[in-house]
């Protein structure tokens, strides 16, 4: 039986999701088609996209709704915790296991699991979830016997997770058994005009609420939050609906200047983010393609003072025909937030020590301090010191879990 359009905008409502872009209704459309069933539900797009009001339309219009509903962000467990998290573990079975637990499928029973950031679930328990979805059986922790239950898996993730089973962190048998049916849910930008309807919503929200007058948008304000691609999606969005409610006290009118404060500057990224908006990318991998190109220029100013080297007098006129070059060193320092101290001096000839230091620093190897493990070592490190070695923090610095900081810990020896 077909789905009607006023039956999908009553689900809307109910589930207070708003918009009428053809990318979402045809989300709701088939997370409603999908709810009477049992079959497993793989939600992907952005964070901040809205995947968890998916997972709960799935649930409570199915034949569950009266079960239990838990969500669970695979992300936030460190890995040493998650497998007692989810399939429960007997008293003695590890350190600080002073009495039996149920974990989340035992107590589920009967009703839905919503397992976010699935892409982070470490690979031995995704070998326990596969058998809870193949055959209703898990084991807990420190157990030999086997226990059954009835739960339905629905799944999301904000990364692309074919990539992730070519990099061998992801099963590949998990991947096609957890998507037998894929529902995208579009990023905020895709959106159109939705960006409107959300603002309105929450500037209506926030009235109430810090009981002010609403806020409103001139045109070409409206034509300027429409432009803004909000990396951050629809928490981005209430956020900055919020700060201007509590902080345009006097301007209950929004202009185009007043509405350009409030939103973040897009940062100057490198030409690999440019070229692959839309795809899959990190932040992570960003920062990286920041060091490298840092790299490459630092190593090109080398060869430029090397191949001058044999002649003093053109320092000065090297330097200021190489500004530019200069120029894009130092706005990469500022991107990455790591000073490089570049030892040249516009006013003067390079003396003999000058020379003996760059001729050594010609020496080095490329290809050591490109080293993405090398790298990637020395930021975790960076972080754990600013932060006084406390993860939590740390982990939201680099721009990852928690859980794979805690990997990443391990799997470099950081542990005093």
């Amino acid at each position: 039986m077909a789905i009607t359009d006023s039956e999908i905008q009553s689900v809307k409502q109910r589930f207070g999701i708003i918009g009428f872009s053809p990318l979402l209704t045809n989300a709701v459309r088939v997370a409603m088609q999908v709810a009477p069933t049992d079959m497993s539900v793989l939600l992907s797009g952005e964070s901040g996209s809205g995947k968890e009001s998916f997972s709960k339309i799935i649930h409570h219009l199915s034949l569950r709704k009266h079960g239990q509903f838990i969500a669970i962000n695979c992300g936030s467990i460190p890995e040493g915790t998650i497998d007692s998290e989810l399939f429960g573990h007997e008293k003695g079975s590890f350190t600080g296991a002073h009495e039996s637990r149920k974990g989340y499928f035992e107590v589920t029973n009967g009703g839905t699991i919503f397992l976010d950031e699935i892409g982070e679930m470490p690979l031995g328990t995704q070998a326990r979830l596969l058998r809870v979805l193949e055959n209703g059986e898990f084991i807990k922790v420190g157990s030999s016997k086997v226990q059954k239950t009835d739960v339905r898996v629905v799944a999301a993730t904000n990364v692309n997770l074919l990539v992730k089973v070519e990099q061998g962190k992801f099963r590949e048998d998990l991947y096609y058994r957890l998507s037998t049916v894929p529902i995208y849910v579009p990023p905020l930008r895709e959106r159109g005009k939705d960006v409107d309807l959300l603002f309105r919503k929450f500037a209506s929200d926030f009235a109430e609420k810090y009981k002010v007058k609403p806020i409103s948008l001139t045109e070409s304000a409206k034509d300027l939050l429409l432009k803004y691609r909000f990396p951050g999606n629809i928490r981005q969005l209430k956020n900055l609906v919020e700060q201007i409610s509590v902080l345009s006290s006097e301007h209950k009118e929004i202009t185009t200047e007043i509405l350009s404060n409030y939103i973040p500057k897009e940062a100057n990224l490198p030409a690999l983010y440019k070229e692959q908006q839309g795809k899959d990318i990190s932040e992570r991998e960003i920062l990286y393609k920041i060091l490298f190109d840092m790299r490459k220029d630092v190593n090109d100013l080398k060869r430029i003072v090397l191949d001058n080297i044999t002649n003093p007098a053109n320092a000065a006129q090297l330097i200021k025909d190489n500004a530019g070059l200069f120029e894009s060193i130092q706005e990469e320092q500022k991107t990455v937030h790591e000073p490089v101290t570049l030892n040249l001096k516009s006013s003067s000839p390079i003396d003999a020590t000058e020379e003996e230091e760059v001729q050594d620093i010609s020496h080095e190897s490329e290809d050591d301090s490109l080293s993405i493990i090398k790298k990637e070592r020395e930021l975790i490190v960076r972080a754990l010191r600013k932060n006084n070695n406390k993860r939590k923090y740390a982990a939201r610095d680099l721009g990852i879990s928690e859980r794979t900081l805690y990997r990443k810990i391990k799997e470099y020896e950081l542990e005093e």
